[in-house]
C-alpha cells in the first residue's frame, strides 16, 4: 500500500524515524463536554465544534488544537437539543421567524448573524425530527440563505423521516452525522453526491443495528464518490480524546480506506486550506497491509512541520 500524502522523515529533536502526513481534523466535537488538552499528543491538530456557546468559543485562544466552530445549534422552540443535560441554554438559539431581515427578534437572519458575528466558521441547524419539532421549509431556506450571505456553509443534524431529503432540497452542505436511522435509497444517495454534500462519519457513537445502518449508508455514499469527513461527535458518550481507532476501523469497514481515509482525516473543511505549520508524525514506516492502517494511524502525534526532515 502506498499513501500519496505520506513521506519518510526523521524528527530533528529526537532523530526518531517515521512517517509524516498532513494535520488531522476531528470535524465534529463539543468542547464544553471534554478536556481538549491531550488532542495534540493523540494525533488531532484541529477540531470543528458543532454546538457550543458562541461567546466562550470566541474567547478561546488559537493554539493546538486549532478550533473552528458553529456556535449554537439553531433550532425551534422545543426542538433538539433543548432540555438535554449536556446542552445548556447558551448552546441553543431558537428561531421563531423565517425573516431574512437582520435584527428581527427570533429571525433566521438574526440567528445566523449572531453566530457569524461571534466568529463562527459554519452554521449548525437541528433537523432532528425524532427528538422534537424542526424548522419548517421557509425557516430552513432562510437559515441557508442567511448563511450564504455571510459566506458560511451549513451543517445539519438530519434525523427522522424525510430529514435527509429536506437537507438536500435546502442546499445543506454537510450532514453532521452519517444517517443511521434508516437505509437510504439509491436515489437519495445519488442526489446527495450530485449536490456535493459531505457527510461527517460519527460511526462509533452507534451500536447494534444503528451502527450497521450507518456503515451501510456511508459505504454506499462513498462508493458513489461522496465526500467523507472524519468526525467522532466527541463529548457524546465514552469516546477517546484524539484519534479514535474504532472510528477509523468503522470507516475502513465502510470502504473509506487508504488515501480516502487520509483525505477524510485531513480535509480542511470548513477552511479552504490545512492548518499551516503542523504535520502528523507516526513512528516507523507506513504499513503495507491496508488492514493495518487504522491501528497505525491511531499512533500519530501532532508536530511542527519544521521539526521534520525528509528522508529520501
Amino acid at each position: 500500500m502506498t499513501l500519496a500524502a505520506a513521506w519518510p522523515v526523521r524528527r530533528s529533536l529526537t532523530a526518531e524515524a517515521g512517517t509524516a502526513l498532513p494535520p488531522f481534523i476531528d470535524h465534529h466535537v463539543h468542547l464544553h463536554l471534554i478536556d481538549a488538552s491531550s488532542f495534540a499528543r493523540r494525533g488531532i491538530a484541529a477540531v470543528v465544534d458543532l454546538g457550543g456557546d458562541p461567546v466562550d468559543l470566541a474567547r478561546r485562544g488559537d493554539g493546538i488544537p486549532h478550533v473552528r466552530y458553529a456556535g449554537a445549534f439553531l433550532t425551534v422552540p422545543g426542538g433538539y437539543p433543548q432540555g438535554r443535560s449536556w446542552a445548556p441554554a447558551s448552546i441553543v438559539c431558537e428561531v421563531t421567524d423565517a425573516s431574512s431581515h437582520p435584527g428581527v427578534p427570533g429571525g433566521a437572519r438574526t440567528a445566523v448573524d449572531a453566530q457569524a458575528d461571534a466568529g463562527a466558521a459554519v452554521i449548525k441547524v437541528a433537523l432532528h425530527a425524532d427528538a422534537g419539532p424542526v424548522p419548517d421549509d421557509p425557516t430552513l431556506a432562510a437559515i441557508v440563505a442567511a448563511a450564504r450571505a455571510r459566506g458560511l456553509a451549513v451543517v445539519a443534524h438530519a434525523q427522522g423521516p424525510g430529514q435527509v431529503e429536506r437537507a438536500i432540497d435546502a442546499g445543506v452542505d454537510v450532514l453532521a452525522h452519517t444517517p443511521a436511522d434508516a437505509p437510504l435509497s439509491r436515489r437519495v444517495l445519488a442526489r446527495a453526491v450530485a449536490a456535493g454534500q459531505a457527510w461527517i462519519s460519527t460511526l462509533d457513537i452507534h451500536r447494534g443495528a444503528a451502527r450497521e445502518r450507518a456503515i451501510a449508508n456511508l459505504r454506499a455514499f462513498a462508493a458513489r464518490g461522496g465526500r467523507v469527513l472524519y468526525g467522532t461527535d466527541l463529548g457524546n458518550g465514552d469516546l477517546p480524546v484524539g484519534l479514535n481507532r474504532r472510528e477509523l476501523l468503522a470507516l475502513h469497514e465502510a470502504g473509506v480506506r487508504g488515501d480516502r481515509l487520509i483525505e477524510a482525516l485531513s480535509d480542511p473543511w470548513p477552511a479552504a486550506a490545512p492548518t499551516a505549520g503542523l504535520s502528523t508524525f507516526i513512528p516507523g514506516p507506513a504499513p503495507t497491509d491496508p488492514d493495518d492502517l487504522a491501528t497505525w494511524l491511531s499512533r500519530g502525534t501532532v508536530v511542527a512541520t519544521e521539526e521534520l526532515a525528509r528522508v529520501d
